[in-house]
């Protein structure tokens, strides 16, 4: 996809809006409508790229926030690695009564992006779906028409039901049982217009279907960063993994799991055998730079000032901005140290220090990659960094001025929609489940070398070799040491056996390292059933930051600026405020006369306070008071989902 212009996106609507089950009699010559607007596969383009930003968003635009990562987004719930000063973001406690997630800005604006922040998945909305639907359906005719010969027919519609199928995976991923439709719906047609919920099953299967399909017959290249084969295969294995471990870990009845685990390897594979794509850029510079560096990202959203299509994400990566969440103790006992090990049993040196300068040297690169290696003054002490070139965070320490690339909502870098390290790990993670329920073939170390240490072997800035920063070493199945973590209560959830294995475990915590703020833990642990890392209750170190160390002197000052006046002295207005907690549990607040060596520890956030009590309900959506009384109005009825009648 080339930068988009919004006139795709007018178009797009223009003919979506036009579209009636009555035509005019004569066509008219000066506007497009449903009549003339089906005549050359050009147009076909034009209405498919005006949806590209629904799907394929990247940072979103201008200040918007829907997919986008989460150091931007507030009251975003985007993993259990997220945490905020104050009340942790709670979770929907009461069936909404207005339908408000069906506005027009439900994609593009402010109000209706707080659907997307509790799901990653998307909202009770059929627009999208009558729109590929109608696709399907002029497709036929443009055909009978000999407007599109066979290779085009076959291309456009397989890009149609790709995009039908992603749009029901969202739908399904809030709701689990949604309507499913594979046609346009008459205005006159009450029936089918109130049908009931079809499971789940059903409509992944029918989305399998469509994958299938696309994958046949849309085209290997059809212009850089333009939805192709592996495009389409790449999303189908995020879609399938989704499924066939939802299906799994929530005993889903009539369910086929191992029927999507089985896809999910088989679309991965298709990516993986092309040859075309590599890890071979390093970690930071997939995300920071303006223009696409080497073969990982399958798709590369662009974005350009001149064309007024700009974000905001990196401007809340530049050490000026406060940051909506932060990064927790329990993401950082997760990182993988350069041996490969876990912290508990690696023999790295230094490895027992969580200083941040320290552990950007023992921990995998990735961790220097997406954080600040100094503590920071807000949330958790940690900042993230990631979405941002490393030249970005430079202009807060000098003080000169900041280009507009780096700040307000004027950011230019762009963003690897999807990458080739999603698939290496949805083919992992797949083929391991396979092989603990559903006698699947074992994987092999040559299935590790092919996915997880192809992704541990990626290229080290320049910059990062300059602090010391190493590769981590290869995963080897028969040497993976044990990790307290993997067994403790925090992880012993609802589902007994779901972290049994080790080998899925470091699948696991790959992917959590891998997809820091990008929209993808929350998916992940609703999928595994394991929603309960989210209460501090059950999981206490999401309550607690990184390592501070008041006996240090910044020399950045980005901690401790609110702490002492400019001439050393301490700032007694911000007395109470810090708080820190020793490796023994101990916990000490910051005062007047307090020895700065008792203020050596783990951040804990201000006023920091668990989120309401949530439970089994929160992992599906409830459908809105607004739509159940709209089924009831028109004499027909819809069900709830479970524990939300």
């Amino acid at each position: 996809m080339k930068k988009l212009s919004y006139i795709f996106l007018s178009i797009a609507l223009i003919v979506l809006s036009g579209c009636a089950d009555e035509f005019l009699n004569r066509p008219s010559k000066t506007q497009m409508d449903d009549q003339n607007f089906w005549s050359s596969e050009q147009n076909l383009r034009l209405f498919v790229n005006g949806a590209y930003e629904n799907y394929f968003n990247g940072y979103a635009n201008s200040w918007g926030q829907q997919y986008a990562p989460g150091v931007y987004s507030s009251g975003e719930m985007s993993d259990d690695a997220r945490t905020v000063a104050g009340t942790l973001t709670n979770f929907l406690t009461s069936v909404p009564k207005d339908n408000w997630y069906r506005a027009d800005d439900t994609y593009s604006g402010y109000s209706g992006t707080y659907w997307l922040y509790r799901t990653g998945a998307g909202p009770w909305n059929f627009g999208f779906i009558r729109k590929w639907n109608l696709m399907i359906e002029r497709l036929d005719m443009m055909k009978e028409n000999g407007v599109l010969t066979d290779e085009a027919y076959n291309h456009w519609m397989g890009v149609a039901r790709f995009l039908r199928g992603f749009e029901y995976y969202r739908f399904v991923g809030s709701f689990g049982d949604v309507p499913w439709y594979d046609h346009v719906v008459a205005s006159t047609d009450l029936d089918d217009q109130y049908k009931g919920r079809d499971s789940r099953v059903t409509v992944m299967t029918h989305v399998m279907e469509d994958m299938d399909y696309a994958i046949a017959n849309v085209r290997a290249n059809d212009g850089a960063n333009y939805i192709n084969k592996y495009v389409v295969a790449a999303f189908a294995s995020r879609f399938m993994l989704f499924e066939g471990t939802w299906e799994k870990y929530h005993n889903v009845s009539g369910g086929t799991p191992k029927t999507f685990l089985e896809k999910a390897v088989s679309y991965a594979k298709v990516v993986m055998d092309s040859g075309k794509y590599a890890c071979n850029t390093d970690f930071r510079s997939l995300f920071g730079l303006e223009t696409q560096s080497g073969n990982e990202a399958i798709m590369f959203r662009s974005y350009s000032a001149d064309l007024s299509c700009t974000h905001c994400i990196a401007s809340y990566c530049n050490l000026a901005e406060g940051q909506s969440g932060y990064a927790n103790l329990a993401f950082l006992k997760s990182v993988r140290c350069i041996d490969g090990k876990p912290y508990t049993a690696s023999t790295v040196a230094g490895k027992d220090s969580w200083a941040l300068e320290d552990m950007i040297k023992t921990r995998d690169s990735r961790f220097e990659a997406t954080f600040w290696d100094e503590p920071y003054s807000g949330g958790t002490s940690i900042y993230c960094v990631k979405f941002i070139d490393r030249v970005g965070p430079t202009y807060t320490l000098t003080g000169a001025a900041r280009p507009a690339k780096y700040g307000s909502m004027t950011n230019t870098n762009g963003y690897p929609v999807i990458r080739y390290a999603e698939v290496l790990l949805n083919y992992a993670e797949a083929k391991q489940e396979l092989a603990l329920s559903y006698s699947g073939s074992p994987v092999t170390q040559a299935d590790i070398d092919a996915t997880i240490n192809v992704i541990r072997n990626r290229p080290i800035a320049p910059e990062a070799a300059a602090k010391g920063v190493q590769k981590t070493a290869p995963l080897i199945i028969s040497d993976i040491a044990d990790d307290p973590m993997r067994t403790s209560s925090a992880y012993a959830l609802t589902h007994a056996g779901v972290v049994s294995d080790p080998l899925l475990w470091e699948i696991r915590q790959e992917r959590r390292l891998e997809f820091f703020m990008e929209q993808v833990r929350v998916l992940d642990i609703r999928r595994w059933g394991e929603l309960e890392l989210m209460d501090g209750n059950t999981n206490p170190d999401i309550m607690v930051g990184s390592w501070i160390d008041l006996t240090k002197t910044s020399s950045q000052r980005l901690s401790y600026n609110l702490l002492f006046n400019s001439d050393g002295s301490r700032n007694k207005s911000n007395f109470g405020v810090l708080k820190v907690m020793h490796l023994d549990g101990k916990v000490v607040t910051w005062s007047e006369d307090i020895d700065p060596a008792e203020m050596v520890g783990f951040r804990i956030p201000n006023n920091i306070k668990n989120r309401n009590a949530f439970g089994y309900r929160n992992y599906l959506e409830p459908v809105c008071t607004d739509v159940i009384n709209q089924y009831k109005d028109a004499g027909y009825s819809i069900e709830q989902n479970p524990g939300w009648e």
